[in-house]
């Protein structure tokens, strides 16, 4: 019955003098977690597009999509006191780049509003209706996703090429004569770009 505890005795003078203790000095010395640690998500604001993919698989509902027509932004939140750090947005992320999961842990606060992080895209609107299209960012995504077949779409190669022409204004149009062959290469929502089709193939 000594032996054993000896060995306890001399572990015990061995980590209070020589390795010091097993834990972490934390908080008054900062942790560095883990590579594979489920932290904070946080936005890279060069790699997001802004297509909501991740509001959209969150199971929690902790990220918000907002789309302000008026000053044509939309704004993604992450509310980190819903968020249950499951990684879904990361993983079905569609650049795989736009949000991923940081090693912060220390979530401390008294204010519920510092616990957001957040990223506003610009938004396309349809030239006819005003209407919401997506984001800029995500139309002009797909056009160099989709190389030449990106032709097929004027929505999509007219954004891009705008983009590609710092911000080159659209070609004005006449707001009383709607579905003119003109309309079909304009920036269109799916609905008026099928009103234009049929008023040029019907007449």
């Amino acid at each position: 019955m000594r032996r054993p505890k000896l060995r306890e005795l001399l572990e015990a003078l061995k980590v209070l003098f020589v390795r010091g203790p097993y834990t972490s000095k934390f908080p008054a010395q900062p942790y560095t977690a883990p590579e594979t640690y489920r932290g904070v998500p946080r936005y890279d604001e060069d790699e997001c597009i802004g297509c909501g993919a991740c509001a959209n698989v969150c199971p929690a509902r902790a990220i918000q999509l907002v789309d302000d027509k008026e000053n044509r932004l939309r704004k993604l939140t992450v509310h980190y006191d819903v968020c249950i750090f499951c990684g879904q947005c990361e993983r079905y992320c569609t650049t795989e780049k736009g949000i991923a999961q940081s090693n912060d842990y220390d979530l401390a606060t008294l204010d519920r509003g510092e616990t957001t992080e957040r990223v506003e895209k610009e938004l396309v609107l349809c030239e006819h209706c005003g209407e919401v299209i997506g984001a800029k960012d995500h139309l002009c995504w797909l056009a160099r996703k989709l190389g030449p077949q990106a032709y097929a779409t004027p929505t999509l190669f007219l954004v891009d090429a705008q983009e590609r022409e710092a911000g080159a204004a659209p070609i004005p149009r006449d707001p009383a004569h709607p579905g003119l062959r003109s309309d079909l290469v304009r920036v269109l929502c799916p609905r008026c770009r099928r009103n234009v089709f049929l008023a040029e193939e019907w007449k």
